[in-house]
């Protein structure tokens, strides 16, 4: 295990950049998918994949990466971002996305790539790439979380309420006191339900609880963007409907038993000590289970990948493997 020195002397970004081309790409009667391309078509591929599920990608994601080596994909995930329909739940599990991601990689004429993802998309990026194993160059995975019950109650039900206990009050205040032992069959309810005004309050207070608390120190921009309205109705849906579901993994530990197929594959798993949404003991977990991955501590992180030791770390991966 490796720990990352928190020094003034950190990997930034690499510049903003314009995609080269974008797609639209029908992956089902139901959904459409929207993917962008950066950085240089004749370049390595790397597929990054956004968190939520029900987030959305965004131009920043394709800065990890240096755009003069790297041909860099990025998509909307069903039900989020610029995909469509919005905030769709129909055929919208982890083995859609799976299926998803080899859709667009033969859409786009790829034959591997390497893929990187944070938070859920550490989650989707590790069933991928335990179910293609041959397609994978490498794997990057920071903020891991493998969508298991056990994650889902430290975050939602009770974990880091005790760290955060003015924002879970808020979360939880919601949620009549009857319902309260099982918040997410409490939110499902609601976001699910008939009445339009329910669905986006419940939304902004399930994707607020999430705004406040993903990073080490308080960010009240991010917050903002988190308490959209189509960003937070995507998220908490998505969100929800998913961890109701345990990630559709049968067996529920499907990532950690699976492990033993990413043994060929070159990868690094980030995580910061610190992580109040995602707790370490995950990554801890699927290091045990994938001892040939490189692993890296944040000793001053915490969930995103905006933060500067989680930054710093992301870049510096994808440069190893440029």
């Amino acid at each position: 295990m490796d720990t990352a020195s928190a020094t003034s002397t950190r990997r930034g970004v690499f510049p903003a950049i314009e995609p080269f081309a974008t797609h639209r790409l029908r992956v089902s009667p139901v959904h459409e998918l929207h993917i962008a391309e950066y950085g240089n078509p004749k370049g390595k591929p790397a597929v990054v994949l956004h968190g939520g599920p029900g987030g959305k990608s965004t131009p920043k994601m394709a800065q990890h990466h240096h755009p003069e080596h790297y041909r860099i994909i990025l998509f909307d995930q069903r039900g989020c971002g610029l995909s469509t329909p919005h905030a769709e739940l129909t055929d919208n599990t982890t083995w859609h996305l799976v299926a998803d991601l080899e859709a667009i990689r033969q859409h786009l004429g790829i034959e591997t790539w390497q893929v990187t993802g944070g938070s859920w998309g550490s989650t989707l990026a590790l069933a991928y790439s335990e179910s293609h194993p041959e397609r994978v160059t490498e794997l990057i995975v920071r903020g891991i979380f493998m969508s298991r019950r056990s994650e889902v109650n430290w975050f939602y039900q009770e974990g880091a309420s005790h760290l955060f206990p003015e924002a879970f009050e808020a979360f939880q205040e919601f949620i009549p006191d009857a319902e309260r032992s099982d918040m997410i069959a409490a939110y499902h309810r609601r976001l699910t339900g008939p009445d339009v005004a329910t669905r986006h309050a419940a939304a902004r207070a399930w994707s607020l609880w999430e705004g406040t608390t993903i990073s080490l120190l308080p960010d009240p921009e991010r917050e903002k963007e988190f308490v959209d309205p189509d960003f937070a109705l995507a998220l908490a849906r998505i969100e929800c409907h998913y961890f109701l579901n345990e990630g559709f993994f049968t067996p529920r530990d499907w990532i950690l038993a699976n492990a033993g197929k990413l043994a060929s594959i070159p990868g690094v798993i980030i995580h910061g000590r610190y992580d109040v949404c995602t707790p370490m003991s995950s990554a801890w977990q699927l290091h045990k289970a994938w001892p040939n991955a490189t692993f890296v501590v944040v000793p001053d992180g915490g969930h995103t990948h905006t933060e500067p030791g989680i930054l710093h770390e992301l870049v510096t991966a994808t440069e190893s493997f440029r």
